[in-house]
């Protein structure tokens, strides 16, 4: 029998450590290069965030769940946006129909926005806002209710997920070209940088890479790769590193193997900080890595699905146990549907259970100087390097993207998991071992059709009452801006505050900058 066993990343494994790394130093937690985490005292000092991620049909329904989460001790929000929204289609785009709030909360219009976070005070709450090419409207449309709240801009706290790069590598909600949609994002930071100084401009997102078959070091690699263009394309709009660095947050994602991942999210903050420093930054907080992790809903089985909620804790606890500054825990029914109340619950308890009943928060780093985590910290960090170097040295992220390099790389990944669990040397729980012959069916949340219907009715009234003059006017100045190098948030801002909706903003950028499709 082979007894060889090896990690996601093909690190072999030994079958016992007795020594750390050749030249290994353990700085303090709070130091350079913050393979211990980013603060001092990390979680004796403040828990992680429990931001569960919700949305589905109209503002209303999503709203209802959010006063939910809080009510039940949450201490975020992150609010998942259906695809035509993703994609800057109104709700009664012919392209949208079917797809109005499945899959996120529809939102076409500020009042959509206002209805979102109705009763819930923004100076009061942190927000995590999933949205890529849309990005800058969302934001605006989310400061624009701050206003009317009475939220002075400087204390709103969230972030935008503005991660372009992975939706050409593994997810597909792209509007524009890449260069354009990379314009729209140094556009972003220099607007928050000054009108919303405490808000994270963008989240640089392994999760979906992750995803889509990378193993642990691609993960690491092609979203540190994606994270290196955001701050040459920073830098060359003029921006200085330490000005914008510090609001860079990632977005990584909880796996199965307990161990890999707590030395993959250690050598994440250890890789960038080295990257960072290389690039000049000399500001402690734009090297140190901040993020957030989502438990991955690639490993949840809509066989046995009960069984996801021991998956959840198990990456519930890796990405604890790795340092991380805020956590959203899958429910149990989400390869079959949207979470339920109950399941939505489930999840956000085990993250309290973690909390506050296993003792995992009661000293930093307690995986520190174990053999076995930190000679995998050093393996995935020189595995993840030396992908990096060759990204850079195909010319960067966008060349290797563009070239389809990246993807073909996580294809090659998947496919061999795929052949893994086809011929069952990687097992996976109730679906190629330890079957049932009868499943017992559990209650899935379904979105009323007719919800479609009120929302795409609302859009339409709310262009029939606005003054159509003045949203015209704006898209064009917009589209003449686009034309020129001008920061794009302000002209925006005005549509939106004219009216313009969430689709028509993008169809005057859609005018200037084309659609991208891939070759």
């Amino acid at each position: 029998m082979d007894k060889t066993r090896i990690t996601t990343s093909d690190i072999e494994i030994d079958e016992v450590y007795s020594n750390l790394p050749d030249g290994y130093a353990l700085e303090a937690p709070g130091e350079f290069p913050f393979t211990r985490g980013p603060y001092p005292s990390m979680y004796r000092g403040r828990l992680w965030t429990m931001r569960q991620y919700a949305g589905f049909g109209t503002a209303e329904d999503t709203n209802r769940r959010f006063r939910s989460l809080l009510e039940a001790g949450q201490t975020g929000l992150s609010v998942a946006f259906d695809l035509p929204t993703q994609m800057g289609l109104d709700s009664d785009h012919e392209l949208a129909a079917g797809e109005v709030g499945k899959v996120g909360v529809a939102i076409d219009t500020l009042a959509d926005m206002q209805r979102l976070f109705d009763g819930i005070p923004l100076d009061e709450v942190s927000t995590s806002m999933t949205i890529n090419a849309t990005a800058p409207i969302l934001l605006l449309l989310y400061e624009l209710v701050a206003e009317e709240q009475g939220v002075p801009a400087d204390q709103l706290r969230g972030t935008v997920q503005n991660d372009i790069l992975k939706e050409y590598v593994a997810r597909g909600t792209y509007i524009y070209p890449p260069r354009p949609s990379m314009r729209l994002i140094t556009d972003l930071f220099g607007y928050a940088n000054r009108e919303i100084p405490n808000w994270n401009t963008i989240s640089i997102s392994g999760y979906h890479i992750r995803e889509a078959g990378a193993t642990a070091a691609q993960e690491l690699a092609f979203t540190i790769a994606n994270g290196l263009a955001y701050v040459h394309a920073g830098m060359e709009a003029g921006m200085g590193i330490d000005e914008f660095g510090p609001r860079l947050s990632f977005f990584w994602n909880g796996h199965n193997n307990l161990f890999e991942e707590v030395a993959k999210f250690r050598a994440a903050r250890r890789i960038w900080a080295k990257q960072m420093r290389s690039l000049g930054a000399t500001d402690p907080k734009a090297e140190a890595m901040r993020f957030h992790v989502q438990t991955a809903g690639s490993t949840l089985t809509a066989q046995q699905p009960l069984n996801n909620v021991a998956r959840t804790t198990i990456q519930a606890l890796a990405a604890i146990l790795g340092g991380t500054q805020s956590l959203h825990t899958n429910a149990f029914d989400e390869a079959l549907g949207l979470p339920t109340d109950e399941s939505a619950l489930v999840a956000l308890r085990t993250q309290q259970i973690l909390a506050h009943e296993s003792g995992v928060a009661d000293t930093v780093d307690p995986l520190a100087g174990s053999f076995f985590v930190e000679n995998l910290t050093e393996e995935l960090e020189a595995q993840a390097t030396s992908l990096i170097a060759r990204i850079e040295e195909m010319g960067g992220a966008v060349r290797a993207i563009e070239d389809g390099w990246m993807q073909a790389q996580i294809e090659e990944s998947a496919y061999a998991e795929a052949r893994r669990q086809s011929d069952g040397s990687s097992v996976v729980v109730g679906m190629n071992r330890f079957t049932v012959d009868e499943e017992r069916p559990i209650p899935v949340l379904e979105v009323d059709p007719a919800l479609e219907e009120a929302q795409v009715k609302r859009t339409v009234e709310w262009r029939s009452s606005r003054d159509n003059d003045a949203v015209q006017g704006a898209l064009s100045q917009l589209g003449t801006k686009a034309a020129t190098d001008a920061n794009l948030l302000p002209p925006m801002k005005d549509a939106l505050r004219a009216g313009a909706t969430v689709g028509e903003i993008s169809d005057a950028l859609r005018e200037v900058f084309g659609i991208y499709r891939p070759s």
